[in-house]
């Protein structure tokens, strides 16, 4: 059974890499086109802070996809998924949510909640990155 698992698994994890990379093109021309479209309308050259937040909210979604492709390419490779990579998508995607946030629609319990979360998955990467490095150097810590 395991015989025909592996190459089915390497097909769907090829067909996605294709997938998210065709999604991250189209992304990044759509970016693109309305860029231009924005400086180009009146007043030109001027972005409203609606059409800023707006491009860097579309913009950290591409991140998010160029990160996500990251996570299948390793994946591919080690046949493990890298928690370090999950939590920079995740430190990405709460970055997009908290830049294009609108505080008039939330209340305080919400905002405190995303801080939280913030706080969190940052914590987490900080521990995950020290790790590697611990192991990379080859300086475990003493047994007691």
């Amino acid at each position: 059974m395991t015989k025909w698992l592996r190459p089915f698994e390497h097909a769907i994890i090829r067909a996605l890499i294709v997938m998210m990379a065709l999604i991250i093109l189209i992304s990044t021309i759509e970016l693109g086109y309305l860029l231009v479209k924005d400086i180009i309308s009146p007043p030109i050259f001027f972005l409203e802070i609606d059409e800023l937040l707006d491009l860097f909210g579309f913009f950290l979604l591409i991140l998010i996809g160029i990160e996500l492709l990251e996570t299948i390419k390793a994946y591919l490779q080690d046949k493990v998924v890298h928690s370090e990579i999950v939590l920079e998508v995740a430190l990405i995607a709460i970055a997009r949510k908290v830049i294009i946030l609108d505080l008039k629609e939330y209340d305080s319990t919400v905002v405190i909640g995303i801080a939280a979360l913030i706080i969190t998955i940052a914590g987490a990467y900080y521990i995950v990155r020290r790790k590697l490095r611990i192991d990379l150097a080859g300086d475990h810590p003493k047994q007691p």
